[in-house]
């Protein structure tokens, strides 16, 4: 078993509020834990901080044990050694591992756009290790939704470009990179607090990384397997900030329940309100239609 590098608090004396105690790592993932309970596995999306979940948290409350995870790479964690060997499947396999040495059993697993697709694939690979799936604004092949019809191969192509594109931008500067951040985030995020702090963490986040877990991203189909997946999925998305390209709420419906097609359990809708934050833009309905879910 690969040994995964962690730093993990427990106990009651971590809570301030709901809130989890900040907690810094070496190479791997970093996870914070705090709560009793049945355990809840929180994976955030590209470049974020594990503390986007913290209003999830202070809104579930007691009852849980939360393990709040920072992926390598991301918001000034160190990146993976051998990143060419694979994002996704190594961290695929750290969070494995922490579950493994931690014996959790049974836990809720809940992720964030890149943490969505994580979870996807996790359960995949091992159908039933989870109680249910929570999957937020989050597909099995996000290239299709704004290219019909194209196939990962091909989309190997634009995605490298992508890749290097984003991978020369490595030896810019803190301020270079908060401003691009914050020049991005406002489709997907509506609030400018959230803004500051999403950029924050981009610019500290790693963009070989970045670019590598894009291309992944961008290349990888598992809507075909998504009939493997044993748990009930919860999936919630948003439509609004793609209202100018000429989407509406139909079309995006359409085009989740298309990607989630061949899943077994899935609840889909998406909000009204919210861009791709959803848990931060629209939290009423985030947190209504989680309490209905678990």
């Amino acid at each position: 078993m690969k040994k995964v590098i962690i730093t993990v608090l427990i106990g009651a004396a971590l809570m301030v509020g709901h809130h989890l105690v900040h907690a810094n790592t070496q190479l791997g993932i970093d996870v914070r834990v705090g709560g009793k309970g049945q355990a809840m596995i929180m994976i955030p999306g590209l470049t974020c901080d594990a503390a986007v979940w913290d209003s999830t948290i202070e809104f579930l409350g007691d009852g849980y044990e939360y393990h709040q995870i920072t992926l390598p790479g991301f918001a000034g964690q160190a990146p993976l050694e051998n990143l060419e060997h694979g994002f996704f499947k190594q961290i695929k396999q750290m969070v494995f591992d922490y579950i493994v040495e931690n014996q959790i059993e049974n836990p809720i697993v809940m992720g964030h756009s890149l943490g969505g697709f994580l979870a996807l694939q996790m359960a995949i690979e091992k159908p039933g290790f989870a109680d249910k799936l929570v999957i937020v604004d989050a597909l099995p092949f996000m290239t299709a939704v704004q290219m019909p019809g194209i196939s990962a191969e091909a989309a190997k192509g634009f995605a490298g470009n992508m890749r290097s594109q984003m991978q020369a931008g490595a030896n810019q500067t803190y301020e270079q990179k908060f401003a691009y951040q914050k020049s991005m985030l406002p489709s997907l995020i509506l609030d400018e607090d959230n803004i500051n702090t999403a950029a924050d963490w981009g610019a500290k986040s790693d963009l070989n990384t970045v670019g590598q877990a894009m291309y992944e991203m961008y290349t990888t189909d598992i809507r075909n397997e998504l009939d493997q997946i044993e748990e009930p999925i919860l999936v919630l998305g948003a439509w609004i900030a793609y209202q100018d390209f000429g989407s509406t709420r139909d079309s995006v419906l359409k085009s989740y329940t298309d990607q989630y097609i061949k899943a077994k359990h899935v609840k889909l809708d998406l909000t009204d309100k919210g861009n791709h934050f959803i848990m931060w833009d629209d939290p009423e309905f985030f947190h209504k239609q989680l309490a209905n879910f678990l």
